[in-house]
């Protein structure tokens, strides 16, 4: 199975030559390759991750309901992982 996290972007970085950035994901944050979608996205947009690479802009209410699903997934024993990813009041 393939999983797609949303994220927020909060930093851009072009200095390699590669667009990059911070995306967090529910206060955990991770450096993203942002190439795929460099023309559609700016600081503050929300992303579609897999396997670190940014693959689709989404919009917030759109994140905010794929965090709902991935917390009420990691109810599952073999998902627990994904409670603290998906839960809101993570820590940044």
């Amino acid at each position: 199975m393939c999983l797609g996290i949303p994220g927020k972007i909060v930093r851009r970085d072009d200095s390699s030559g590669l667009p990059m950035g911070t995306v967090d994901f529910g206060g955990v944050r991770r450096d993203v390759c942002l190439a795929y979608v460099d023309q559609d996205v700016a600081l503050g947009d929300y992303v579609i991750v897999h396997v670190g690479f940014a693959i689709a802009k989404v919009d917030e209410s759109e994140a905010r309901r794929t965090f709902a699903v991935l917390q009420e997934m990691s109810r599952l024993d073999e998902l627990e992982w994904l409670d603290e990813l998906a839960s809101p009041s993570a820590p940044p």
